[in-house]
């Protein structure tokens, strides 16, 4: 197939300190198999329907699983990020990732609440939130059932902010703690107020319309099929799936 997906030697250059030490028996050829990893992930196919190139289909499912219950892929994008950091301002928002039905089905003893996947107007979903650098490339990852608010995102992610003199955000995120929070940071909000407001809070509306990125960041993740629709069960997997196609669309 011509159209086949391979990492290539810079690539797998800048990838390869972030691997876990072999134990024992060599692992398979990474190329090979990371290639075949993104391939699946990228176009959505089942794991069976793996183009042979890539070698039998249980070695790609078994790395696949293995590293992301171990966090490799997470660990890649955050290190990646860390090399050539643009954080001046920085943009905070949300999105819904639907999830396919065997993701979300209940019926297992485990409950669907574990899995981060709950019931929103659109259906069961699970909502991504997520921090971007100054040209929009993705940081910090955060995740949570489709039902949960912005607020949870943001207090889960604001520790972990980087150094920053900016950050935008939407209305969604106007709160008096938030605020308080990102000031103890040393970082300036800009965020328009909630119209429920008695004052109107002052923001920069020419930085503002660069929060226009983050969105644009969300829309080339959902071109990875299996970011888009969530197949997998575990939200571990999930979120390994999401940082890999940030890893390759936007830091490698």
């Amino acid at each position: 197939m011509s159209d086949l997906y391979w990492l290539s030697d810079a690539q797998m250059a800048r990838l390869r300190p972030y691997f876990p030490k072999s134990h024992g028996v060599p692992r398979v050829d990474d190329r090979r198999v990371l290639s075949g990893i993104i391939f699946i992930n990228r176009n959505g196919l089942r794991w069976r329907d793996a183009p042979r190139e890539y070698g039998p289909h249980k070695t790609l499912y078994n790395r696949w699983k293995r590293w992301s219950d171990m966090g490799v892929f997470a660990r890649i994008m955050t290190g990646l990020a860390l090399e050539a950091p643009d954080n001046r301002t920085i943009s905070i928002d949300a999105t819904y990732l639907k999830a396919h039905r065997t993701a979300s089905s209940l019926r297992s003893k485990k409950g669907g609440r574990g899995r981060l996947i709950g019931r929103t107007k659109g259906g069961m979903n699970t909502k991504l939130h997520a921090v971007t650098d100054a040209i929009g490339r993705p940081i910090r990852f955060f995740m949570t059932a489709g039902e949960v608010s912005d607020y949870t995102g943001a207090r889960a992610l604001v520790s972990s902010l980087p150094a920053a003199e900016w950050l935008l955000g939407d209305r969604g995120y106007d709160a008096d703690w938030f605020r308080e929070a990102l000031a103890n940071k040393g970082i300036v909000p800009c965020i328009p107020g909630r119209k429920s407001r008695e004052k109107p809070v002052k923001y920069d509306k020419r930085r503002y319309r660069k929060r226009n990125r983050i969105e644009i960041m969300f829309g080339r993740l959902k071109d990875w099929r299996r970011v888009a629709t969530r197949y997998d069960r575990s939200p571990t997997v999930f979120l390994s799936a999401i940082a890999l196609a940030a890893t390759v669309i936007f830091w490698l």
